[in-house]
Parts: C-alpha cells; sequence; structure tokens
C-alpha cells in the first residue's frame, strides 16, 4: 500500500463523512476495490452528479436541482403555515409522518457561538423575508431539542412574534409507548410543563 495515492486519496474522501474515521474509511475502501468495483464507478457517478445538480431551492433553501422545489410548488399545501427546520433530513424527517401539509424553511444549520455559527450563517433574514410575505399565518418551529436548537428557536421565535406573527414549537415528551420508570427526567419533566 505505501505509495499508493489513489487509495490513500479515496480513504481521506471518505474520512469526510460524519461519523466515518480512518478505520472505517479504509474498510470502505477496501471493500469497493476488492469487492464491488462497478459500485465504486456508481457511486462516483452519482456523487458527481449530485455535487454538479444539486443547488438549494430559492423560496425555502432544501436542496433541489429547480429553482423552486417540488414541495413549495405544491399548490395543495398549506401556504399559511410555515415549518423551520435545521437540515433537508429533518424536513425529510417530517415528510415521512405525512401528519403537515404547509410548507417549509431549511436552515441548513442553527445557532453555535461556540462554533462560530451566528445568525448571518444560517440564512435568518431570509427565513424573515419568508415568514413575512403576507401569506404565512403560522411558523412552526421544528429544530432539534439540543441547547444550539432551542437557542436558535427562541431567537427566531422573538424576532417572529415581533413581526406580529404566529409562532408555535413542536411539543416534546413522553413518547408513545413507553413507560414512565424508563423514561428520563428532562423529558419527564419536559412533558409535564407542556403538557395539555
Amino acid at each position: 500500500m505505501a505509495g499508493s495515492s489513489s487509495l490513500d486519496a479515496l480513504v481521506q474522501a471518505l474520512r469526510r463523512l460524519p461519523g466515518v474515521g480512518i478505520k472505517s474509511a479504509q474498510r470502505m475502501a477496501f471493500h469497493l476495490l476488492q469487492h464491488d468495483r462497478e459500485g465504486a464507478r456508481m457511486l462516483a457517478r452519482a456523487l458527481a452528479q449530485a455535487a454538479d445538480n444539486i443547488k438549494h431551492c430559492e423560496l425555502c433553501h432544501t436542496f433541489t436541482e429547480s429553482a423552486i422545489c417540488s414541495t413549495c410548488l405544491d399548490e395543495r399545501r398549506d401556504h399559511s403555515k410555515l415549518c423551520v427546520v435545521e437540515t433537508p433530513a429533518d424536513q425529510s424527517a417530517l415528510e415521512r409522518t405525512a401528519a403537515y401539509k404547509g410548507l417549509y424553511f431549511v436552515l441548513m444549520g442553527k445557532l453555535s457561538p461556540l462554533d462560530g455559527i451566528g445568525p448571518k450563517d444560517i440564512g435568518l433574514q431570509k427565513l424573515f423575508a419568508r415568514a413575512t410575505d403576507g401569506v404565512v399565518q403560522e411558523v412552526i418551529l421544528a429544530t432539534n431539542f439540543t441547547a444550539e436548537g432551542e437557542a436558535t428557536a427562541h431567537v427566531i421565535g422573538e424576532a417572529l412574534k415581533s413581526r406580529g406573527l404566529q409562532v408555535t414549537r413542536l411539543a416534546r415528551g413522553v413518547p408513545a409507548g413507553s413507560e414512565l420508570e424508563y423514561v428520563d427526567l428532562g423529558t419527564i419533566a419536559h412533558a409535564l410543563v407542556d403538557r395539555r
């Protein structure tokens, strides 16, 4: 393996994936080269095509190949509701529930002062412009329940409330089908506070 710059480049490229360390990257590279060269070529083509063709929707900021994504163009959706999520993966999770029929705004991140990520880095001005377009009546904050997600929701919520919009937050609490004795205390406390 000494002097194999192509193999080293492949391993280093695979290491860019979240949660993939040197050993995992080497295992993946060896598998593709030893057992699935056609899969490696297919992966390379798909990555190149996605990197070249996928951009951000001009309205909601999610990933799309068009200027405006199919969700934003869907006239059957409720345009008076705007759900704010951190990532396209979060949007996809909400869509899989089939419980929400409004529109989205994807932040592509969250506020994290320790990491140097501020309001300009996640496009809050674009969100505020979208939310105050005269059509949106309710903004649903669906950021994650982490410290950064909570801070992001708080900043957005306060800014939108001051602009006269109705702002709601995803509920949190005890998962369906769980037993209280096995649920963490923080979840139980939030469920009590957010009870209905």
